[in-house]
């Protein structure tokens, strides 16, 4: 019964975060809200969302988030609105354009070409060829240079 108790909880625990009184009366406004403040980082916390974290600038964001959506924001005008306060960092998933897109693509792109590199050197170390046995002026020579 504890056990139980103590798992719902657990659970519930990203509910507590927002308050009786952020909630907005609208309930389609209310869950476009709580689906945008998933996607929100918490300023404070790093790498929670505003809607799971307590921290007071991440109640703020919230009731931003949901005076922005009374006001007749879409959401992306909300993203926008945020990004342009805050910067990109506010996003838990940032975006895939311009210069995030460099980040984006750069680990794949290292990787195939440390692949490639790696690919060539050991395909090279497999081709090289057997050294042909000396001749006989050859040895003769290296008799000649390797005593004194």
């Amino acid at each position: 019964m504890i056990r139980s108790f103590l798992f719902w909880l657990m659970l519930a625990g990203a509910a507590f975060a927002v308050e009786p009184d952020e909630i907005l009366d609208d309930p389609v406004l209310e869950e476009r809200a709580r689906e945008l403040s998933k996607g929100i980082r918490c300023l404070v916390c790093r790498n929670e969302s505003i809607d799971e974290s307590n921290a007071e600038l991440a109640r703020d964001l919230r009731l931003l988030v949901r005076e922005r959506l009374v006001e007749g924001d879409s959401d992306d005008e909300v993203i926008d609105y945020l990004v342009s306060r805050f910067g990109e960092y506010v996003l838990l998933a940032p975006r895939a354009d311009g210069v995030n897109l460099l980040l984006w693509w750069a680990a794949p792109v290292l990787f195939l070409g440390g692949l490639g590199i790696a690919g060539v050197y050991f395909r090279g170390r497999r081709e090289n060829p057997v050294p042909e046995e000396l001749s006989d002026a050859e040895k003769e020579r290296l008799n000649e240079l390797t005593s004194d």
